[in-house]
């Protein structure tokens, strides 16, 4: 009787023991093999119309399609990007939410805003670098200078500065103007506006005398001849605006300003996530159609792992704080 007895127990234990393996199994592979499980919310830090978002709008499809999940692309600019950057950083850690980021949000803000609700290196997961690109230098038609000697003289005459606009208070247009009329000793009033294309918008209108633009938005105007182009911030030419010197060989050495684009996620995304996405964003990055789209407007791709791009942000944030710290930029 005892012997009957114990054979059902041991058969109930063996099949509860077998449900608790397949219950783990089951969960494990949900998580490593699910993703995404809904629409992923692709936050860019600026409004549309902007390099950041030009790139979104670019990969956003070939991504979503390798995933088999829409990116749902949600811009959000103002603060300098730090309004999707806080988004992005206390989102759910499981990779459904993905920022656009830049040198703005990723490595200038904490040096250049209080009471930040996010801090770059603590609060990311990196996925990938995404592009490189120098900003352009770029006047109203009607400022009368054809050359970066032209402009400088033209500011020292000016005892209230020139109007310079800017995609955001940390963006690196911002950063290039600072160091700009730093090291050619002249005075600029700043306006900061939510994104590129409203900044750019402003500079058509005659509402602002100039702004260090990303090329994706300034080789559009410059080749319509809406903007007149004096240099690029580069060491080296672009290809897109080959008559364009630098800022560095125009009586500035030394000049030099890059304004590059990245994905991160929340902190404490799976690692499997982080490699997924960084595998497809790099793919499309890489794409012969995407790869030219963005070359002729003068962004560089520049895929690698999300190692490397975590160094680099690393690296950004310290340069960028102790020059913030060297010109008297005042956080606001």
């Amino acid at each position: 009787m005892n012997e009957n007895t114990s054979r059902p127990r041991a058969t109930q234990r063996n099949a509860a023991l077998t449900a608790i393996l397949l219950l783990c199994w089951t969960s494990a592979h949900a998580q490593s093999g699910a993703y995404p499980t809904k629409p992923i919310r692709f936050i860019v830090a600026a409004a549309p119309g902007g390099g950041l978002d030009t790139v979104a709008r670019l990969t956003g499809p070939t991504v979503s399609a390798a995933l088999g999940q829409q990116l749902i692309i949600d811009n959000r600019g103002g603060a300098g990007g730090s309004i999707a950057a806080e988004l992005t950083a206390n989102s759910a850690p499981d990779g459904h939410t993905v920022l656009m980021g830049n040198i703005g949000n990723l490595a200038v803000n904490p040096h250049v805003y209080k009471g930040l609700g996010y801090h770059p290196i603590k609060d990311f997961t990196p996925v990938t670098f995404a592009v490189s690109g120098g900003n352009v230098l770029i006047v109203h038609p009607d400022v009368p200078v054809k050359t970066v000697q032209e402009l400088i003289a033209l500011a020292r005459s000016k005892p209230d500065g020139l109007i310079a606009g800017s995609p955001g208070h940390g963006s690196a247009g911002r950063l290039a103007a600072e160091l700009f009329s730093s090291m050619a000793k002249i005075k600029m009033v700043h306006v900061t506006y939510k994104g590129g294309a409203p900044a750019m918008t402003a500079l058509l209108s005659g509402e602002t005398q100039l702004i260090f633009a990303s090329p994706s938005t300034a080789i559009p105007q410059v080749k319509a001849g809406r903007a007149r182009g004096l240099a690029v911030t580069t060491l080296k030419r672009s290809a897109m605006l080959p008559g364009l010197p630098t800022i560095a060989e125009s009586g500035l050495p030394g000049f030099e300003t890059d304004n590059w684009y990245g994905m991160v996620v929340a902190a404490r995304t799976p690692r499997a996530i982080v490699e997924r996405l960084n595998a497809e964003f790099g793919r499309a990055l890489e794409a012969p159609n995407i790869k030219q789209a963005l070359l002729r407007q003068g962004l560089e791709p520049a895929p690698g792992t999300p190692e490397a791009f975590g160094k680099y942000i690393k690296s950004e944030y310290e340069k960028w704080g102790r020059i913030i710290r060297e010109a008297g930029i005042q956080p606001n």
